[in-house]
């Protein structure tokens, strides 16, 4: 338990309305709600639109105090990965403009911002605040996350890692062959002279087919991109995957299909000592994604300067795994189990020590 007092910093986070932008949008005002999606992003794209300050928090130790703010830009998710980059920086910039206004201090990437800047390498320009995209963390939470779900199958499960090469993917990696709970890894991913060098490394195997996760016990999804990229097919019976990935590669359609699937949202922790006011997130108040719980963590011990930049290293997830300890009093735990958003029990994982399951309070992401 953290039982000093230093100065701490302020942080704000960027999100960013998800694949349906009038669905989200239609919090902030309902008569958005009413306009067909496509509408909506065509204005989006044609009128000059400002972030918003979309939810405040604070934190238990210090309740008069607000801690961090999430600002949301107005961007869409094929917006951030399409062709229009001045567009695109111009409103990354203009959100992190509001934050440094606010007195933000560290500055967290959420969703599709952090691969719409390189993973926040176009920002390291920014010396009027520090800069993290949040994998560090994200990175530690999931590893947690697998060896949680491996712990209640009856024999080390084969893992396959959709994303392996990416940022987030390539930390995964790193923590779960250190963990040793993976009978195999299969690491799949687009670039196939990243991917070898990290089997090589992990003594893994790797592909950039995505049917490879046919053999999979645990398929985990790492991967940036505006849609579901995992389908039936590549699924073998009675799969689980981890769904790391906000806007969300998996579809409740996919649910359907194959019954004998569990799905599983990944990336999350509990933070019950943190409580956010305003629009929500598709997560209850007392919850955050990974990434925004990093930026959090970063304000709370008062850092300085840029954080995860690119790639993190297994010294930065560990030196963000050991804030999360420092600050265990406000939570930074690994949320229960969540199968788009509801509650799931899972063997390993909800049998262990974990907080209480909240609800979710709404949208964008």
């Amino acid at each position: 338990m953290d039982t000093s007092h230093p100065t701490r910093g302020r942080f704000a986070f960027l999100i960013h309305p998800r694949t349906d932008p009038s669905e989200d949008l239609a919090l902030v005002n309902p008569v958005l709600g009413l306009l067909p999606g496509r509408l909506v992003e065509s204005a989006m794209r044609r009128l000059p639109l400002k972030p918003w300050v979309h939810a405040t928090v604070t934190a238990d130790d210090r309740s008069g105090e607000v801690l961090g703010e999430v600002i949301a830009v107005p961007l869409t998710p094929s917006m951030l990965l399409g062709d229009d980059r001045a567009l695109v920086a111009k409103r990354i910039d203009a959100g992190i403009d509001l934050a440094v206004a606010h007195g933000a201090t560290v500055l967290g990437l959420g969703a599709l911002t952090a691969p719409a800047t390189a993973g926040g390498a176009k920002l390291r320009r920014r010396t009027d605040i520090g800069v993290t995209n949040g994998n560090a963390y994200t990175a530690a939470v999931t590893a947690a996350a697998v060896e949680r779900i491996a712990a209640g199958m009856s024999r080390p499960p084969v893992v396959a890692l959709v994303g392996a090469n990416g940022s987030v993917g390539t930390a995964v990696a790193r923590l779960v062959g250190r963990s040793g709970v993976a009978q195999e890894l299969v690491l799949v991913g687009r670039t196939p002279a990243a991917l070898t060098a990290l089997a090589n490394d992990l003594d893994a195997t790797w592909s950039t087919d995505m049917a490879a996760c046919r053999r999979a016990d645990l398929v985990v999804l790492m991967t940036s991109a505006a849609g579901a990229v995992l389908a039936s097919e590549h699924l073998k019976l009675g799969a689980t995957v981890l769904d790391d990935t906000q806007p969300r590669n998996t579809s409740p359609a996919l649910a359907t299909e194959r019954p004998d699937v569990l799905l599983l949202d990944g990336g999350v922790v509990s933070t019950p000592g943190l409580h956010r006011v305003g629009y929500g997130m598709d997560l209850a108040d007392t919850a955050s994604f990974a990434c925004l719980a990093e930026s959090s963590l970063l304000a709370l011990s008062g850092h300085r300067g840029h954080g995860t930049i690119g790639r993190p290293s297994l010294e930065q997830v560990d030196r963000v795994q050991s804030l999360a300890d420092r600050f265990a009093h406000l939570g930074f735990d690994l949320a229960p189990p969540t199968s788009f958003g509801a509650p799931v029990q899972v063997p390993g994982w909800t049998d262990a020590a974990t907080p209480a399951t909240a609800v979710p309070d709404g949208a964008v992401a």
